[in-house]
């Protein structure tokens, strides 16, 4: 049998490291701009070659570790006698060309070293869990350079950086440059980064941006101050993507917005702040110096009118200077705060809005306004709206109102209904605008249910309600709750009740028809001796007039119990017909306060130069009745989220609890934290909860 074999020269380390440290004096020469042939393809597979062969080669002659030493001391040999010194001698922006140009040759050399010395990468170091040698590479430099000058380098970069603030040119790509290097050194890590360059960057930042803040409120405030910071922050976030990391955008953009915005923002909020107090000063004391009955018109009239041209002011301010920032909009959220939610002379801020809506929306109102400023006008309302944090406060004031328009029939445009109520749902959301655009089509629905009434009337000739009647049929959910008592109609109107429930059991046999007296009218016709009058007076109105056909005079008990009418009732109505201004019943005593020992009869003689008039009843506050019913609604809404956050999380804290309640109904209103706690134990005793027997501030879900 005969063998062959390839017989490899053995390599001793001083021979093999001696042709290695030619190669790394000829890389050094290149990269030092010497005079030096680049390095051919050959030359690199001798060295690889070499390298690789002293690697492979048996114990003892295999020199993998003693390579891995030798190749981090002729790093740390270049480093410290050729590349600290040349970086060291400079200073300013030359240091920091240098130190760019030697971390870049740096770089080159590692890269071509680690080529060379692949095998150790590749076999070497992992079984022995050693650094790369790229990690080495970059230790060397950290240690041995980076450390000595890191700190100088960042001085001079943001000494550069303040050059560039104050308008002066810079070299970019250098700062670039430098900043990559801080970047480079981590190895993979931002810490070094953070610490070496980013902290001190924005401690530094903030107090240039204090000091430029402290300058400009030393002058009076403008609205060039804001466009000036807002320009600041573009050439902030500039500076990042010219030649910082990108990780220090955020940081960057909230040290400047919280040294310069803020401050700012603040003197802008107490600027607004003091212009909304004087316009409420203005008209708390205009109000106090009224007639008690032109108090709320002219707060709804004057004091919204003012408050939406100063939100207007300010608006047009941020538009043309093109202010963006979300800081200073919301110091004008905050500065109006101060009127949307509070009181002006009892008044709510919900309260005058929604008259203000009414005022604008309803057949003469005070404000004569095209149809394009209409428009104008109910996105500016719904634009302070947003504002305010009781909004259902102000849904139930605008349906009391929206429901006066629609039913007598006030509404001046029915677009300009829809319009806003469309803004409000964009605004706010369909749940907000539900039951407002149910009482609209409630409306529709309504017309078309008179339309059919009056064919069933046409088609049974036998049924007669003996006068003409309208019927409303709404739909309780959409509607307010009106107070209304179980009025004994006379026998005039008992039959129209009659004939419409006839018609109304034809057509659905599952609805139970409540009637609402109070929202009725009449007209009807007084003969009096002068002449005949026709009166337009309420369903209350008409049902006490009716009872003088059959009787000339009634006592005021009397007149109680054929109606079945509460007192409160009574009074308003008979005051109504005998104490203001149409006397169209006699009263004795003649006073001008009603009484249980008045007695009253029909006044013949009564006459006036109109042959309609309109006999209004009392005004009513409603502010009572309508806080009385959001409160309730606020009680099922809390009652309601407390139930929803529990039944998905089934044990809670009390804070928690708290405060998940408060943010899920934070868009609807600002609820009172006893009035959840009240709500909390009333669930507790309808077992809905229970608090666990351990812990007290802790609840537990009941199925």
């Amino acid at each position: 049998m005969i063998s062959a074999g390839i017989c490899r020269q053995l390599i001793e380390f001083d021979q093999g490291w001696d042709y290695i440290q030619s190669m790394l004096t000829k890389i050094k020469r290149i990269l030092e701009g010497l005079p030096e042939p680049q390095f051919s393809s050959v030359e690199y597979m001798n060295v690889y070659t070499t390298i690789y062969n002293m690697c492979t080669q048996k114990p003892p002659h295999n020199y993998s570790q003693q390579l891995y030493d030798k190749y981090k001391e002729a790093l740390e040999e270049y480093v410290t006698t050729t590349v600290l010194p040349s970086v060291i001698e400079k200073h300013d922006e030359f240091m920091l060309r240098e130190l760019v140009r030697r971390w870049a040759n740096y770089r080159v050399m590692i890269r071509w070293l680690s080529n060379c010395f692949n095998f150790l990468d590749r076999f070497f170091i992992p079984r022995r869990s050693l650094l790369s040698l790229n990690d080495v590479g970059l230790t060397c430099f950290r240690d041995l350079v980076y450390r000595e000058i890191n700190v100088n380098a960042r001085v001079t970069v943001i000494g550069l950086v303040d050059k560039e603030r104050a308008g002066e040119q810079i070299d970019r790509a250098l700062v670039k440059n430098v900043i990559d290097v801080f970047v480079g050194i981590g190895m993979g890590q931002m810490n070094t980064y953070q610490e070496d360059f980013e902290e001190h960057m924005m401690r530094h930042a903030g107090e240039y941006y204090t000091r430029k803040a402290s300058s400009w409120l030393l002058e009076d405030f403008c609205f060039d101050h804001l466009v000036k910071a807002e320009e600041c922050l573009r050439r902030e976030r500039a500076r990042v993507s010219h030649y910082m990391h990108s990780s220090s955008e955020q940081k960057l953009v909230e040290k400047v917005q919280q040294e310069l915005f803020e401050p700012l923002a603040n003197v802008f909020k107490q600027k607004v702040s003091a212009e909304v107090k004087t316009l409420l000063q203005q008209a708390e004391y205009a109000a106090n110096n009224q007639a008690s009955d032109r108090t709320s018109g002219m707060l709804e009239q004057v004091l919204v009118t003012k408050m939406i041209e100063l939100h207007d002011k300010y608006m047009a301010h941020f538009k043309d200077f093109l202010i963006r920032n979300h800081i200073f909009h919301k110091a004008l959220r905050e500065a109006f705060d101060g009127f949307c939610n509070k009181s002006v002379s009892g008044n709510s801020s919900a309260q005058l809005l929604a008259a203000f809506c009414d005022d604008i929306l309803k057949k003469g109102g005070s404000q004569k306004l095209s149809d394009e400023a209409i428009e104008g006008m109910l996105e500016k309302v719904v634009n302070l709206l947003a504002y305010i944090s009781d909004k259902d406060l102000f849904a139930e004031f605008y349906r009391k109102k929206l429901s006066r328009r629609l039913l007598f029939d006030q509404s001046a445009n029915k677009e300009h209904e829809k319009s806003i109520l469309t803004k409000m749902k964009q605004q706010f959301g369909g749940q907000f605008t539900s039951k407002m655009e149910g009482m609209v089509t409630d409306l529709t629905l309504a017309r078309d249910n008179q339309t059919s009434f009056e064919e069933y009337l046409h088609s049974n000739p036998n049924v007669n309600p003996g006068m003409d009647l309208t019927v409303t049929v709404l739909t309780t959910g959409f509607w307010p709750s009106y107070k209304s008592c179980d009025l004994s109609l006379p026998a005039e109107m008992v039959k129209c009740v009659e004939v419409f429930k006839g018609f109304y059991e034809t057509k659905t046999k599952c609805r139970k028809i409540k009637w609402i007296y109070s929202l009725g009218t009449c007209n009807i016709i007084g003969k009096f001796e002068p002449k005949e009058i026709e009166l337009v007076v309420s369903t209350y109105q008409a049902a006490i007039l009716l009872l003088f056909n059959s009787a000339d005079k009634l006592s005021y008990s009397e007149i109680l119990g054929k109606l079945n009418l509460t007192h409160d009732a009574a009074v308003r109505i008979l005051h109504s017909l005998s104490c203001a201004k149409y006397k169209i019943l006699i009263k004795e005593p003649n006073a001008k306060t009603i009484s249980p020992n008045d007695n009253f009869e029909l006044n013949s003689k009564f006459t006036d130069r109109m042959r309609r008039i309109k006999i209004p009843l009392p005004p009513v506050d409603e502010r009572k009745e309508v806080i009385q019913d959001v409160d309730r609604f606020r009680r099922y809404a809390i009652d309601a989220a407390i139930v929803r956050i529990m039944k998905s999380r089934k044990v809670l804290g009390h804070q928690q609890l708290v405060m998940e309640c408060v943010e899920q109904l934070r868009h609807k209103f600002k609820p009172d934290m006893r009035a959840i706690k009240k709500q909390i134990e009333d669930l507790i005793v309808r077992d809905y909860l229970e608090r666990d027997k351990e812990n007290h501030n802790m609840f537990k879900y009941l199925a």
